[in-house]
Order: structure tokens, then sequence, then C-alpha cells
């Protein structure tokens, strides 16, 4: 491990200085915090956090090393990674490398030695905030020039940054009983995995597919992945999703949620510092049921407005934002929260059987 000075300048002034954890270099992007105090192998490989640096208010990261299974897409997805102290020597009998080697071999710059509550406690207090790291340049004035070159969150497509290039096939399956569309806006593994057991096919197709495409493909029903980014800007995914409204039926998960609440007439906004963590705690509106879900966002579904049609069926307890949605008419329904985890509990997983139960119904035989 390389112990190289590092800085973090901050949208608002704050300068920290730390050491250096994986790659050397600089690195910018709205800074978030992440509550969880496992799962940092997943977290990174998110493809929801493209444009975003972590930081993770757990403070020993990296203990049970890196290994080749726990990976949520084939690349570190995140800008950059805040700790307040990585593991130089880890153990577990699955590790490979350390999360210092993991980072470095993925280009990714780091920081670790500083405060991380106080981050957290400063993102809470002024709300997300662009920042960057070096461990190559420790001049503030240039540090900032840097920083004022950063794009806002706001407006920000990064669907398009983390999406597959063409379709694919998730896996072969000799006798699927259902055919599965899953539009691709950061997709993580997991969720292709939970869906294949139901013993579905998956065919995978680029966030920015025409919704004549996905019908000549001739799906049972179609799903709209999670990822990064400001949905409001997704605006050729909107116009797929109200096509296919009324086609077949459609269950979607987090960026998925929102373009899909943006298709119905809802409106989406900026939230103060969203969501991120594995302990969220979500009411079920349906049966009063309190769910502990995992969850990685900073857009929400506005209250504000809301078709008549669309139905709320989940609320977050933190702050009474909408957790998910409904739409009988179209057979649509969707989750803020993310019920495959990984990492986080199980509580949510029902939402897939509710999809396979939708496409059983035969409603859009």
């Amino acid at each position: 491990m390389i112990n190289k000075i590092c800085k973090i300048v901050f949208q608002n002034g704050t300068i920290l200085k730390g050491t250096s954890l994986g790659y050397i270099g600089t690195t910018g992007g709205e800074v978030c915090f992440n509550t969880s105090m496992t799962g940092y192998q997943e977290i990174l490989t998110d493809p929801s956090y493209s444009g975003q640096m972590i930081t993770m208010t757990y403070p020993h990261i990296g203990n049970y090393g890196i290994n080749d299974e726990d990976v949520e897409s084939n690349k570190i997805q995140c800008s950059g990674f805040i700790v307040k102290e990585a593991a130089e020597f880890p153990s577990n009998f699955r590790s490979k490398i350390s999360l210092d080697e993991y980072l470095e071999k993925n280009k990714i710059i780091g920081i670790q030695g500083i405060d991380t509550r106080m981050i957290t406690r400063m993102i809470r207090d002024e709300g997300a905030m662009n920042a960057v790291i070096s461990s190559s340049e420790l001049s503030d004035e240039e540090l900032f020039k840097t920083l004022k070159s950063l794009p806002d969150m706001n407006g920000l497509d990064l669907a398009k940054k983390v999406t597959c290039e063409k379709p694919y096939y998730y896996k072969d399956l000799e006798s699927p009983k259902y055919k599965i569309a899953a539009l691709d806006f950061g997709i993580k593994e997991n969720i292709l995995r939970i869906i294949s057991d139901f013993n579905c096919e998956i065919k995978v197709f680029p966030a920015t597919t025409a919704a004549s495409e996905i019908m000549d493909y001739h799906p049972d029903g179609i799903f709209l992945s999670n990822g990064p980014g400001d949905p409001a800007a997704c605006t050729y995914a909107i116009k797929t999703v109200k096509e296919l409204l009324g086609y077949k039926p459609i269950f979607g998960i987090c960026l998925g949620h929102q373009i899909l609440g943006l298709s119905l007439g809802a409106d989406t906004f900026k939230m103060k510092f969203g969501h991120r963590g594995a302990n969220h705690p979500v009411k079920n509106l349906e049966n009063n049921v309190i769910e502990i879900t995992s969850q990685n966002h900073g857009f929400s579904i506005d209250h504000e407005n809301l078709p008549e049609n669309v139905e709320v069926t989940h609320i977050n307890l933190n702050d009474n934002t909408i957790e998910g949605i409904r739409c009988k008419e179209f057979n649509a329904y969707s989750v803020q929260h993310h019920p495959e985890a990984s990492p986080g509990p199980h509580d949510s997983r029902y939402l897939f059987d509710n999809f396979i139960k939708l496409i059983e119904s035969k409603v859009y035989a």
C-alpha cells in the first residue's frame, strides 16, 4: 500500500488531508454517503454510483477483502472512494486481493485517514455536493479549478454511460417459462440472477432502445432497471416506457421506478442527500408491514401532482418520500428501494414474485 499524502476539497470550501488509497491521481464527482457495514464490493460495482464518490460511514472497510463472486457489474463504477481506514491485511477464505489492490487495479482513486463522520454530517446539513480527491496534485488552487469544471448531477444523463452497447441474453435456458425484456439503465447482476431463477429468459436491451424493438422480442414482461443520474434527463427512456404502457406487465426498480413515474405523468426532484445503505425502513401501505431495505438513490418521485391512476404503495419512514407506486390501469408497478439487496436484507424479495404472478395472470395474453 502506497501511503502518499492525499487531499479532498469540497464545493463549500472544506479541505481535508489524508493518505492515498488505490490508484494515484485526481478524480471528482458528487459525494454521497453509504451507511452499510458490509457489502463494499457490491457497492463499488453498482452502476448506480457512476459519477459519484462514495463515503462509507462504517469506519473500517476492506477487512474481508475482495473475491471473484460479489460483483454487481464488470468493474468499479464510482469515481472515488472515501473511508476512515482501509484494511491492509484482509482475512477471509474467499479473499483474493485487498481493497487497496482492487481500487488500484481498476484505476479508482481513494482517500483514507480522514473523519468520515464529519463528511457525513456536512452532507446531511448542507446537502450533496461535488468534491475532488487527489494524490498527485496538492495545490488547493488547482484542485478548486478542477472542482469548478465538474458537472452538476441535476440534469445529468448517466444511464447512457453505463448501459450495455447492444442487446444480449443473460443466460441460455433450455425451456424457459417466460421471456423478460430488461431495459438496462445500469442493471445489477443480482437482479438478473433472481429473475432468471424464476425460469425466465432475459434479453437485456440498451437504455436507448425503441419500444418497437422491445415489442419485436414479444416478451411476457418488461423490467426497468436501476441506474445513475437524473431520471428526467432520460427523455428517450421515458418516451419508450410511455409507448410500452399497457402492452405487457412492467416492473421497475430505482431509476426504473422514477422513469415509470415520469412516463405516467408524475414529477421527480433531487433529494438533499439521498438514501444509501442497507437498513432503511419502508412501510408497505397495503399490509402496514415495515420492511428493512437496501437503498441507493439521490432522486425521488414527487408527492405533488401525482396522476389519479397512480397509487402510492410504499413510503420511506425516515422522510415520508415515495418508495413504491402502482398503476393498475397498465399493470405497472415499481419501487425506489432494492428488493434484490446485495448487500442488504431480503424483506422486499416478494416484489419479484409479484412480477411473475402478474405475468401468470394472463391479463395481457
